[in-house]
């Protein structure tokens, strides 16, 4: 039994125990702040407990060899279906792209259409979402059990023309439509947060300082709904910079390329896909307003760290009707 220290063991061994902590500590964060329990964050809490898991399947991959020779039977089978192609692995990595589209679309819906958001966004609708996010994406990953076949005592690749076609479908599901479908949601959610200022400041304009109470209010909403814009982008932008690489390469060697898996190239192409299993706790501590709070209230209770929900505060105001989005 073979164990090999390689550049990639030191750095998804370092990144999975990151993973773990980082992500670890926004569930905790979420769970226990009350303020905290909206249909956003049930999205985010989800995305941090499919990137914990990630890393642990990361580390452990990373820290417990491969038999070599596989065990005969049903349980070689297994090592080489399972543990050898990595399926878990790539199961959590697709998952986390799913549920990252649909955290995107739901802002999408609450900021752009905010009337049809109270009738679709539901807790069912979203733990309807959630669930379906998680076998999609365990459906997609049995593609890289195909890619293994168990001979006697060892785990070998295997590639044929429908693996090849398929494998062209698989960086678009799991990479190129949802960064486009991302894209799309981000601009138009931009465009909307700018609409939506610019009204603001044109009632100001023409009401003066007659009533301050829903000025502030509206001014809270406008300002909760960018940082959480903001920081959905962030975590956006390194989706993007950590998978690009890794799928393109992908893709090009089902379309024929030559590809090498010890290549530099794809070496950092894989760190660069760990990494993004860790690195959105840093995001949400340094630029989401509500994490921040909700860690100081969790660990510094001595302190007065309260910030209104954004749930509180999104809401549409008409002549005749309050709704909540």
């Amino acid at each position: 039994m073979a164990f090999e220290v390689s550049p990639i063991f030191i750095v998804q061994t370092i990144v999975g125990i990151i993973g773990m902590l980082g992500n670890a500590l926004v569930c905790l964060v979420i769970w226990r702040d009350r303020a905290m329990h909206t249909l956003t964050n049930a999205f985010i809490f989800n995305q941090a407990t499919v990137d914990f898991l990630g890393s642990v399947v990361m580390l452990l991959s990373s820290v417990i060899p491969t038999p070599s020779p596989l065990p005969p039977g049903a349980g070689g089978l297994l090592l080489c279906k399972i543990w050898v192609s990595n399926y878990f692995l790539w199961a959590f990595y697709v998952v986390s792209s799913f549920n990252l589209v649909a955290l995107t679309f739901e802002r999408y819906l609450a900021i752009v259409y905010p009337f049809k958001f109270q009738s679709m966004c539901t807790r069912l609708g979203a733990t309807v979402v959630i669930i379906s996010v998680w076998v999609a994406g365990f459906a997609v990953a049995i593609y890289a059990t195909e890619l293994y076949r168990f001979n006697v005592d060892r785990c070998d690749r295997y590639f044929d023309f429908k693996l090849q076609v398929i494998g062209i479908m698989v960086p678009g599901l799991q990479f190129f439509i949802p960064v486009a479908s991302m894209l799309f949601a981000y601009i138009h959610i931009m465009v909307e947060l700018k609409r939506s200022a610019d009204r603001q400041g044109n009632m100001r304009t023409v009401s003066g300082p007659s009533n301050p109470a829903h000025e502030s209010a509206d001014e809270s909403l406008l300002r909760a709904r960018r940082n959480t814009f903001k920081t959905l982008v962030i975590v956006f932008a390194a989706f993007v910079c950590c998978w690009s690489l890794n799928a393109s390469l992908l893709l090009g060697a089902n379309l024929g390329n030559p590809f090498d898996d010890a290549s530099p190239e794809y070496i950092f192409s894989v760190a660069l896909v760990a990494a993004n299993s860790a690195v959105n706790p840093f995001i949400y501590a340094f630029k989401y307003k509500q994490f921040k709070a909700g860690f100081r209230k969790l660990f510094c209770k001595h302190r007065s760290a309260t910030i209104q929900p954004e749930a509180s505060l999104n809401s549409v105001r008409t002549r005749s009707t309050n709704v909540t989005v």
